[in-house]
């Protein structure tokens, strides 16, 4: 019986060591398989619920096995392994684990430690309560096999990672024609891309980067596998979390024209501060050839203020007449959307209708219009593409479901300033409650608690009810909401996301404008 009790124990400790080294692997994947940067987010969750559960049932059979308790020790492990595989199955992180080729090497290369480690533990004739515990032991240390396993296979990525360089490289020389896009900037160019990328196809076929493909290896991706010969222009978007990555962009793919969206407190955490935030940004704007064009945001200071000398062409932009020659006016919103005038070069002026909201996303269309225009589309096509434009998804994405609630879509990503226009479009669409479901703003660094305690007073003037995500990381917003003497009977602060739509499901009704504003990743899901 002992026997067979210890047999289905060991498989039990396989099928949990599986889902456990997804987990750590997928937390690495978010951490963009980086160590220091891994570690960093293990310094929050290492003390989390479920790390804290695991410990106790290590604890626990540990203690059973030294006691002589075989038997049970052996039916715990067995019950206990089997539960806790069961919740990783059916957990739905909102990033899943995407089994790329490095993330499949790495994997591999931690299951092959384990079993090193425990066929060396076998083959010494340790018994089975010792090989047990071991595994335990490896199964608690799994960050420290991650990070391994992480080291170990670096000199093959980077390996492979120089290759595909290489060979992207090769890919655009063979194009000497293409026409290349760069788009970076602290918030909006994810947006722009999409907006530019609609316009230009008017009349050029067109490349975008997909999705939040805005690394090196992102882009390299991206010219590798979607770039054609048949492609007339090829729109790069450019992120960035310190010095010299946009710079490394751009030395691949050589832009001959850039927008810069935005220069503010986004990634403040990874980057130390705005002096370093606007040095990156600048980075696409100096790499611009003599007969580039350089297309820039003149509602930011950090921009409007930094007008030096560039090798291209300036050509600055703004929400309004400030000064810049490009802007926009006679504003308008509407059920169905918006409408403005675009000015360009102090006069010319094309009226503009469309599906989006909000001041920012006017401004990044603004700047499309702009790269539109020296690319020859004309006026009555621009107006077309414009027209069709729907939101980014999950950026301010405006829908009516069948309960008659408006949802306002804003998920993707929060910060100073795509918040507040996130709460000046809810003011915005009439209805009879205006609610707001949030975790707060991330990634600020050392101004995090300022800038969320800012979003909670700005809250407390837009919305009648308001439901947080996390009691601690909402603390900020909390503070704000307070301060600017909010009912508090109209705060719910709930644990998690399905905790905030469990209350919000009991309270909607017909006619309500709710704002979803962020929407925290998985490494932060179990550390709120």
């Amino acid at each position: 019986m002992i026997t067979t009790l210890y047999i289905l124990s060991l498989i039990s400790l396989a099928v949990y060591t599986f889902f456990k080294y997804q987990y750590e692997l997928q937390m690495m994947q978010l951490n963009s398989y980086m160590n220091d940067r891994y570690f960093k987010w293990l310094k929050k969750d290492i003390l989390s619920s479920n790390r804290m559960v695991e410990y106790i049932a290590f604890a626990a059979i540990t203690l059973l096995l030294f006691l002589s308790f075989d038997v049970i020790a052996f039916s715990t492990c067995t019950l206990l392994f089997a539960f806790l595989s069961f919740r990783f199955f059916k957990s739905k992180p909102k990033k899943p684990l995407v089994f790329t080729k490095r993330a499949t090497r790495l994997f591999v290369t931690m299951i092959l430690l384990a079993i090193i480690l425990l066929l060396t533990i076998k083959l010494l004739g340790i018994g089975k309560r010792v090989l047990i515990i071991s595994w335990l032991g490896l199964l608690a240390g799994s960050f420290i096999w991650i990070s391994i396993a992480n080291l170990l296979v670096r000199p093959i990525e980077n390996y492979i990672k120089n290759w595909y360089y290489k060979d992207a490289q090769r890919i655009l020389r063979e194009m000497p024609n293409l026409k290349i896009i760069g788009i970076t900037g602290s918030y909006g160019k994810t947006s722009t891309k999409h907006f530019l990328h609609r316009v230009l196809s008017e009349q050029y076929n067109v490349l975008m980067t997909p999705g939040s493909y805005n690394t090196t290896m992102g882009v390299v991706l991206t010219i590798r596998e979607k770039l054609k010969p048949t492609h007339q222009i090829f729109i790069v978007e450019m992120g960035a979390k310190k010095l010299g990555d946009i710079k490394e962009i751009c030395d691949l793919v050589h832009p001959s024209i850039g927008i810069l969206t935005a220069v503010g407190e986004a990634h403040l955490e990874t980057f130390k501060s705005l002096e370093n935030i606007k040095k990156t940004k600048f980075e696409l704007i100096d790499a611009l050839p003599n007969d580039g064009i350089a297309v820039l945001n003149n509602d930011y200071e950090l921009i409007r203020n930094n007008k030096k000398t560039f090798q291209a062409a300036a050509e600055f932009y703004a929400s309004s007449d400030n000064g810049a020659a490009n802007y926009m006016n006679d504003v308008q919103y509407t059920a169905s959307g918006s409408s403005f005038t675009a000015v360009l070069n102090h006069g010319r002026k094309i009226k503009l209708e469309t599906k989006l909201l909000g001041i920012h996303n006017l401004t990044n269309m603004l700047a499309s219009v702009i790269v539109a225009k020296h690319l020859g589309i004309e006026d009555e096509n621009i107006r077309y593409a414009v027209s069709k434009i729907r939101p980014v998804e999950h950026r301010l994405e405006v829908k009516h479901n069948r309960s008659g609630v408006t949802v306002i879509d804003d998920a993707f990503n929060s910060n100073p300033m795509g918040a507040k226009m996130a709460l000046d479009v809810l003011k915005a669409i009439e209805g009879k409650r205006k609610i707001i479901i949030t975790p707060g703003m991330i990634e600020l660094g050392a101004k995090q608690y300022d800038y969320n305690k800012i979003f909670g007073a700005q809250i407390a003037n837009a919305c009648d009810y308001v439901i947080l995500v996390g009691k601690t990381i909402t603390q900020p917003i909390f503070d704000g909401l307070k301060e600017a003497k909010y009912n508090e009977k109209n705060i719910f602060v709930a644990h998690n996301l399905n905790d905030a739509t469990k209350h919000l499901n009991g309270m909607m009704r017909q006619g309500d404008v709710l704002l979803y504003e962020n929407d925290l990743p998985d490494t932060y899901e179990q550390i709120n």
